[in-house]
């Protein structure tokens, strides 16, 4: 059976994939499918390390230390270059990548963030007669639009006042601050149009033609309750008891992660990778993916901000390649979380001049600049790379960055057609159109939560 395995459904996924297998051995493709990295096969391209070698001349040729660059180059289980590939060093934004690896394997593609909102008393004639409270579980992504899209909920569920406060539970982050007192003020004034700054009046008039203002005056400040542990022993200071009013759907997480790639969101990063238990749970779970030892992946944090978050260049295309794996399934590609050239024009692919195509995550720190992604060739299938540079000016290593891409598309030819595994899904676009979507707010009516 495992050498039926071996000879004939790996070779058949890989070519679905859209890489070319004539010519890899059977034991390769075993290796790619079931052993760490670390144990592939060694062999490199002489047009790639050629390329490479003449990319790290050019960089040396503008004082860069050689011996500070990082390139991974593979296809499949074949190493095709390999400069320092194994050697941790500061990866800036490509510690995202991590991030959204161990997120996809906690929580899988289509979790989506619960926001739950209760009352502390009845509502009468719209009047709600005691404190409103907002718990929330982590969603990196509430933003105007959805605070707005919740303010209308609550008014159809009967609410144009509260007499109470704003009462804060959990983790609940709004327009990607994290600060409790600050994120229920900001939620506070969308439920307000009258008190609206200019972005929020912005983004509303983003929303589809016709979506109402929401009209809830807050009489009450905002306050933060910390739950301790275990939740049951909690003293809510007279009130023990909600009123479950609304439960509050996040977008999914593969819309989440790639609005944070695209834009290379640290907060959002931070946000998810504290919901994960912190920087070192994001580690073992991306070291886990890739098949590389632990050391290859040292982060302090899930953003990247810090040259103490340090990966390997053959771990970052590893955890791509882990969810390029991962996704299939649900059929979801690693288009529908990072960037593709071509396709998507904002955040971090602005300026960018890369093959169509080419799927990407970039990391910039002071002297740090940081390529990873996968780009579809005719001659080795898809190619997954990652470039690590430090020491230098870091306009010109993204330029160069760009330009050794292109050299090795132009030597192995575009493929002329996506492969299924690497082509945005159909129905995903380059921008979300569901923000504020109002059938992610479920009202509940009558259900009396205890804690």
């Amino acid at each position: 059976m495992l050498e039926l395995f071996g000879s004939g459904l790996v070779t058949l996924w890989l070519n679905m994939a859209g890489l070319k297998t004539t010519g890899v051995d059977t034991a390769q493709l075993m290796a790619w499918r079931g052993v760490p990295l670390f144990a592939l096969s060694s062999a490199t391209d002489p047009a790639a390390e050629i390329a490479m070698r003449q990319y790290l001349k050019g960089l040396s040729a503008k004082g860069a230390v050689t011996a500070s660059q990082g390139v991974w180059l593979q296809s499949g289980a074949v190493t095709l270059a390999n400069h320092q590939g194994t050697i941790p060093i500061p990866a800036a934004s490509l510690t995202k990548i991590a991030t959204s690896v161990a997120a996809l394997e906690t929580w899988g593609p289509a979790h989506q963030f619960e926001t739950l909102i209760g009352a502390t008393g009845p509502i009468k004639n719209g009047v709600l007669q005691g404190d409103l409270v907002i718990t929330g579980s982590g969603d990196p992504f509430f933003v105007w639009e959805e605070a707005i899209a919740v303010g209308n909920a609550l008014n159809k569920r009967g609410i144009r006042q509260v007499n109470g406060n704003l009462v804060i539970v959990g983790n609940f982050y709004m327009n990607y601050q994290s600060n409790p007192v600050l994120a229920g003020q900001m939620l506070k004034a969308a439920f307000n149009p009258r008190s609206w700054p200019r972005d929020a009046q912005y983004l509303y008039n983003l929303m589809p033609p016709g979506t109402p203002k929401p009209q809830i005056a807050i009489a009450g400040g905002v306050k933060v309750l910390t739950l301790p542990s275990p939740v049951s022993q909690i003293d809510f200071g007279g009130f023990p008891k909600q009123i479950l009013l609304l439960r509050h759907h996040s977008m999914s997480l593969a819309h989440i992660l790639k609005e944070m790639n695209i834009y290379s969101n640290n907060e959002m990063a931070e946000m998810l990778s504290n919901s994960l238990g912190g920087a070192s749970v994001v580690a073992q779970l991306g070291a886990k993916s890739a098949g590389v030892p632990q050391q290859e992946i040292q982060l302090i944090n899930g953003s990247g901000l810090g040259v103490e978050n340090r990966i390997s260049p053959r771990a970052v295309c590893g955890m791509l390649m882990a969810m390029e794996r991962y996704l299939q399934p649900h059929s979801l590609t690693v288009a529908d979380l990072f960037p593709v050239a071509g396709r998507d024009r904002r955040g971090t692919m602005a300026y960018r001049k890369l093959p169509p195509g080419t799927i990407i995550k970039t990391g910039t720190l002071r002297e740090v600049s940081a390529l990873a992604g996968v780009v579809p060739t005719r001659d080795r299938g898809p190619v997954w790379f990652a470039i690590i540079n430090k020491g230098g000016n870091v306009d010109n290593f993204r330029t160069q960055q760009d330009i050794i891409v292109q050299k090795l598309v132009k030597q192995w030819g575009m493929a002329p057609t996506l492969p299924v595994a690497l082509a945005p899904s159909p129905g995903t676009s380059d921008a979300p159109k569901h923000l504020g979507e109002p059938t992610r707010n479920e009202i509940i009516s009558g259900v009396q939560v205890q804690f």
